[in-house]
């Protein structure tokens, strides 16, 4: 009976042991969240976010995924959070696990810097196609293109072959043939445009032409085939009549007394096209140049000899 009883008391002693060592481990616990900074309701359901604190460490501390705790505050951007804003931490017991199946799928980065630490800094995910990196890639040397963005993106995969672009072909055009020089004043066969004496000749910077000399009303004749161009008075001519004979040369017919063709119309060699005259002159005449290009020349070069 003695060592029955002996057996007793050691076996109390073992478990008042077992008691005090487990009351001491439990008084070994982690420290609650409001001595390491954070600030959480009585019941812990939510959680008070103070400077230096991110989703990741806000969830490890309250033994959640962070993911589940960015599906239960619909937040946006995880790694941007503000010092005050309150965050539930205690997802309703039935509804754990649909949260955790439907957190959407955030891209993991390790923020260096807590919250609060560059005022105005927005920090991104890494891998992000964002216009801040599409301006400025960093990846290499490489010139900024596309193709260099998405090398960066990718972590070194292979650049993607440019698209090769068909050319289309062009068929060649003729050779233009080169426009056919205008005829000379040698190659129109003139006729003289009056009867009567020459009483004036062409000298440079003087008379622009020839005078020849007749009766009012004596035919002025066209002295070659053309067009009439002007059919007008001009200061220093009188009525005057010019004939375009080609791309190069026209005649001119000027102090007549009478108009007989008009401008626009189409003229024959030897064709009466004005009645001679002494307007803006001082004696009957008919004043006749030749000009090539503007310029006057002498038309007794260019007229038959008589």
């Amino acid at each position: 009976m003695k060592n029955n009883r002996n057996f007793a008391k050691l076996g109390l002693v073992a478990v008042v042991t077992a008691l005090l060592a487990l009351a001491g481990c439990a008084s070994k616990s982690p420290a609650p969240l409001a001595e390491r900074g954070g600030q959480a309701s009585a019941a812990q359901d939510t959680y008070t976010v103070k400077a230096g604190d991110t989703l990741y460490s806000i969830a490890r501390d309250h033994g959640m995924d962070h993911r589940d705790l960015i599906a239960m505050n619909g937040i946006d951007n995880p790694n941007r959070i503000t010092v005050g804003k309150v965050l539930k931490v205690k997802p309703p017991a039935a509804a754990t696990s649909s949260v955790a199946s439907t957190s959407p799928v955030v891209s993991e980065v390790v923020v260096a810097k807590p919250i609060g630490a560059e005022p105005g800094v927005e920090m991104r995910p890494l891998g992000s196609n964002t216009e801040a990196l599409k301006r400025e890639p960093k990846a290499g040397k490489e010139p900024y293109s596309d193709q260099a963005l998405a090398l960066a993106q990718n972590q070194g995969q292979p650049k993607p072959a440019e698209p090769v672009v068909p050319v289309a072909k062009t068929e060649a055009k003729p050779e233009a043939k080169p426009a056919e020089p205008a005829a000379s004043g040698n190659e129109i066969v003139w006729i003289w445009p009056a009867n009567g004496k020459t009483i004036g000749t062409f000298s440079e910077g003087g008379n622009k032409g020839i005078d020849i000399a007749g009766k009012a009303g004596d035919p002025v004749i066209a002295a070659a085939d053309g067009k009439v161009i002007i059919a007008n008075f001009l200061r220093g001519y009188g009525k005057l009549v010019i004939v375009k004979h080609n791309n190069a040369y026209v005649s001119v017919y000027g102090h007549n007394q009478t108009l007989l063709v008009k401008e626009g119309q189409m003229v024959a060699k030897g064709q009466k096209i004005a009645e001679m005259g002494n307007t803006d002159t001082d004696q009957v005449k008919l004043h006749f140049e030749v000009r090539s290009q503007g310029k006057p020349l002498d038309p007794l070069k260019y007229l038959p000899q008589r």
